[in-house]
């Protein structure tokens, strides 16, 4: 941001909540103190007098930093030399409020900030469509939070906040429906009769909401009983347990955000997610809780935006649509159309091998474990940049370079890591050759070619061996000692134009 402004541009940082836009505006304005620049904010802690004088100042270009909620995506909002926008908590914005600034002005840089990518951003990012940057270290002295997650215990929950008020700490008792609230309250306490509590929600007054924070991160009392206000925008390190009713009802990153409100210091954080019981979980709801479970861990945001991922699906880049699964053409067959089109916009050069076409329609399937195991790259970032590079391999030249680069970089190659890249030098050929499939069926590999019908296929027999079979649809090699370089050998001496010397009738 102080980079933008300093070249002559305006800056606007987009948040979801009223608490975390006066967090940022009271941060930017101190670390941008020391220079001539102005900040300011729109939310709904600022009258609309406060407001109207704002509005002019944007649009004649003297305000420089502009931080707000949704506030500042109104038509009345007009900027005169907009540069970057920065989107907070990304995943609580819809497609048509992300994309609104760049209506507004064509060439403006965004970036987008938050802990759990929704589907399609992170499908975006996985497919090059918009980079990616991770921040994988933890602020120093934090602990993981340790996770439980099963039915609503009344044991349990006194337990869990008594250990919390017995080392001073507070509580946050997430329950998302405002007209049940005050009933949650009652039965905490009588459950914890010993416990200070309040309530917030959204829909209290601000300045009343504003008071209720303020005296809770004061340490005015023990437990904050709110609804999911909470997610963004809330820093009080001396809150370490949080307990959420019915945290089936939610979705995942916005649980994961949750957690996240806990384990602010060095203190040891609990997190409880109880659910309505075993009989009221959904399939998906139980996915979500269970990886949340697994995925405790610093840093764990990414694998949980994978898993979000495969359970809601990528969503469309093309539409509004931020989740859901690509059901009509297939995902991989997406996945290709999408990589080439960023290619062409990206401005490769046109004799370079098309992605979408070259290969998408080749079929390979051999009795060989392809992948990259998790004990030789443990970080699944960087498995995942790794599977992208080797599904962009375009040629055998980048097959051999990758080979040695992670020989290089990671020691020797695991028998899965040569099934992969011996698979994808296969594919290569066989599109070479114009082959449709390779595939092992009863201890052969067939291959099937489209032209085998116009050719002379005795003399094709003779040219590949004894024991290669030659129909009009397949040429089947035995699955033998030797059976792989025999593969490789047959596809490349196919692509180099065995087809075209044989003639129709005639010998080689």
């Amino acid at each position: 941001a102080f980079k933008a402004v300093m070249d002559g541009k305006q800056v606007a940082v987009l948040v979801p909540t009223t608490v975390l836009a006066q967090q940022h505006y009271e941060t930017f304005s101190s670390r941008l103190s020391p220079f001539p620049l102005m900040v300011e904010m729109m939310s709904r802690f600022r009258t609309k007098e406060e407001q109207n004088l704002v509005i002019p100042k944007l649009a004649s270009g003297e305000i420089d930093v502009i931080i707000g909620t949704h506030r500042i995506l109104s038509e009345d909002i007009q900027l005169k030399n907009l540069g970057l926008v920065i989107i907070d908590e990304e995943q609580r914005f819809g497609v048509k409020q992300k994309e609104h600034f760049k209506k507004l002005r064509t060439q403006v840089d965004v970036l987008t900030l938050t802990a759990t990518p929704i589907p399609r951003t992170l499908y975006m990012s996985m497919t090059g469509v918009r980079d990616i940057s991770m921040i994988q270290t933890p602020p120093e002295e934090r602990l993981p939070i340790i996770t439980h997650v099963g039915q609503f215990d009344e044991k349990l929950l006194r337990q869990a906040i008594l250990r919390e008020l017995e080392r001073d700490g507070q509580i946050f008792v997430v329950h998302n429906r405002i007209r049940t609230i005050e009933n949650l309250r009652d039965k905490l306490e009588e459950i914890v009769p010993e416990a200070r509590i309040v309530v917030g929600h959204g829909q209290m007054h601000e300045r009343q909401l504003e008071g209720v924070m303020t005296t809770f991160g004061h340490g005015e009392y023990d437990i904050l009983l709110c609804t999911s206000i909470i997610e963004n925008g809330i820093d009080i390190p001396n809150a370490n347990t949080l307990i959420v009713d019915r945290a089936d009802i939610f979705g995942m990153a916005q649980l994961y955000q949750l957690r996240g409100r806990v384990g602010r210091s060095a203190q040891q954080a609990y997190a409880y997610f109880f659910h309505g019981g075993n009989r009221r979980l959904t399939e998906e709801a139980r996915a979500r809780l269970d990886t949340l479970a697994e995925n405790s861990s610093l840093g764990s945001g990414y694998q949980i935006a994978m898993r979000d991922l495969e359970i809601r699906g990528a969503g469309d880049i093309l539409s509004t649509r931020q989740t859901g699964h690509v059901a009509a053409i297939g995902l991989h067959l997406y996945t290709q159309m999408l990589t080439q089109s960023v290619r062409n916009l990206k401005g490769s050069s046109d004799d370079a091998p098309p992605v979408a076409s070259a290969t998408v329609g080749i079929v390979i399937d051999l009795p060989l474990p392809a992948y990259l195991p998790a004990d030789w790259i443990p970080e699944m970032a960087l498995r995942l940049q790794i599977y992208r590079r080797i599904g962009g391999l375009t040629s055998q030249q980048e097959v051999e370079a990758i080979h040695d680069e992670l020989r290089d970089r990671f020691g020797q190659l695991p028998t899965a890591v040569e099934g992969l890249l011996y698979q994808i030098e296969i594919k290569l050929l066989a599109q070479a050759a114009n082959a449709t499939h390779v595939m092992a069926r009863d201890r052969q590999v067939q291959i099937k070619l489209p032209y085998l019908g116009e050719i002379n296929r005795a003399a094709l027999e003779q040219k590949l061996g004894d024991d290669v079979e030659v129909s009009r649809t397949a040429i089947t090699l035995p699955i033998t000692a030797l059976w792989k370089s025999r593969l490789r050998d047959m596809l490349h001496d196919l692509g180099e134009g065995l087809r075209v010397r044989v003639d129709v009738g005639g010998g080689l």
